[in-house]
């Protein structure tokens, strides 16, 4: 069976990048967002997606910047090696 799609990126993975930002900022922007809410009054529909919008895209560019930050270290070579490559000790 042959995989449908591969990669094999010189460089930093924008795909993995951008896939891992997307995952990390709802795993970690929804509690955030919802913690913040509760010390703020929200009182229509209107205040409460301005909010969530307001932190959330704060959240997200702290995320994006993070991963992008580990992607580049890990890609110039302070992650570790290959992971193709055979290593005999």
């Amino acid at each position: 069976m042959q995989p449908v799609e591969t990669s094999d990126p010189d460089g930093i993975d924008y795909g993995w990048v951008m896939q891992t930002t997307f995952v990390l900022t709802i795993v970690v922007g929804a509690p955030v967002v919802t913690l913040l809410s509760l010390q703020t009054t929200l009182p229509t529909w209107g205040a409460r997606v301005e909010f969530a919008i307001r932190v959330g895209s704060v959240v997200w560019i702290l995320v994006a910047l993070a991963v992008f930050g580990y992607a580049w270290r890990y890609q110039a070579g302070d992650g570790g090696g290959d992971p193709d490559e055979i290593v005999e000790e």
